[in-house]
């Protein structure tokens, strides 16, 4: 069937759809993407209500978030009819939409997670039957709500040598490792681009650091690093998963722009290098997808730091940006037909199950 997937990370710079045919299973076939960038003011309007997050002990009602809910719904449906009229397809010949929803705040420890979205209304403007809501059953059963997208990562590398690992570098960083005998272990590895962005944003006003060039032009504060890097969470066993603001750039504070950016780059792929060790076995490659993949200074760290070919996803004919989003929509498909998308060795579930709220389209 035909299925819409959307994805709004937490590096908060737009909304990804993706259009793809699957069965929900072995069948993948994309189909086409689009990226809805987010303007300056929603920015601002989403980072408000994620900072507003932090304050709650539960998710709650709050008139910054719902205005912000409301505004990222409609960028989200937005971006479903530029895909259609893009792709030249008829809302009623796609069966559902995945819609991941605006993360906010994700606090599996206290068990809850928070995801801005109204699968309702979007089913309603778009005329799409929705899946929403992909966490919160994970979380309620005693999992961490995330990673999600091994299962569809497993679908991608279905017909390659194994053990793979597929790194995906956003916001946060989550590895997936698909052994040869299908075993599926997954959890976050550390920081990716977020606190990168928000170094580089605070120091000169740039929104990220363009192909790493900031950071290849400092040098890497090992003290600062190892200060970092001496933190219990990356020696707990998985499944484990982060929120963005578990990590600050504070440490970094005093370093000039291009020393804080190579330093807060290496720490990501330090904490990548660290999270091998928590794999039955060395992957024979590691595929990369997620923003990050375009970062050439974070990418040769993390190549000197595993002793790792590293291989952006581009290079086997995915479209790296638009991996998460089809998974959603490979989720979707899923959740209509009753199938898992979690798993013990990915959230830590205590045994598979689906996800996922739907709503219809009227």
């Amino acid at each position: 069937m035909l299925a819409i997937g959307l994805m709004s990370g937490t590096s908060l710079d737009g909304v990804d759809a993706a259009l793809i045919e699957t069965d929900g299973e072995g069948v993948v076939r994309p189909i086409s993407f689009r990226g809805e960038p987010y303007a300056d003011s929603a920015r601002a309007q989403l980072g408000a209500a994620t900072t507003r997050a932090l304050t709650f002990e539960r998710p709650g009602d709050d008139a910054v978030i719902s205005a912000a809910a409301e505004l990222s719904m409609r960028i989200h449906a937005q971006a479903v009819r530029g895909l259609l009229q893009d792709a030249r397809i008829d809302a009623a010949d796609v069966a559902v939409v995945g819609y991941h929803g605006q993360t906010i705040a994700h606090r599996p420890d206290r068990g809850w997670t928070w995801q801005i979205g109204d699968g309702a209304a979007l089913a309603a403007a778009v005329g799409i039957a929705v899946v929403s809501d992909f966490r919160s059953a994970d979380v309620a059963a005693g999992g961490q709500g995330a990673p999600l997208l091994p299962i569809y990562h497993a679908a991608l590398v279905r017909d390659l040598a194994g053990p793979v690992a597929v790194l995906n570098l956003g916001g946060v960083a989550n590895i997936t490792y698909v052994g040869g005998n299908g075993t599926l272990i997954a959890f976050d590895t550390g920081p990716a681009n977020g606190l990168i962005d928000s170094w580089v944003e605070a120091e000169t006003g740039s929104r990220f650091d363009a192909g790493g060039a900031l950071a290849a032009g400092g040098r890497v504060d090992e003290t600062v690093l190892d200060s970092m890097l001496d933190n219990p969470w990356f020696d707990l066993t998985p499944p484990k998963s982060l929120d963005r603001s578990d990590f600050t750039i504070q440490p970094a504070r005093g370093l000039s722009a291009a020393d804080g950016a190579a330093t807060l780059t290496a720490f990501t792929a330090a904490t990548v290098a660290l999270a091998l060790d928590h794999l039955p076995a060395r992957p024979v490659r590691l595929l990369v997808a997620g923003g990050g993949r375009h970062n050439a200074t974070m990418l040769a760290m993390i190549a000197a730091r595993t002793g790792l070919t590293i291989q952006p996803t581009d290079a086997l004919g995915w479209n790296g940006d638009a991996i998460e989003a089809e998974g959603f929509a490979y989720m979707a498909v899923r959740r209509l037909k009753g199938l898992p998308i979690s798993f013990p060795g990915t959230t830590g579930v205590p045994e598979p199950m689906t996800g996922g709220v739907l709503y219809d389209r009227r």
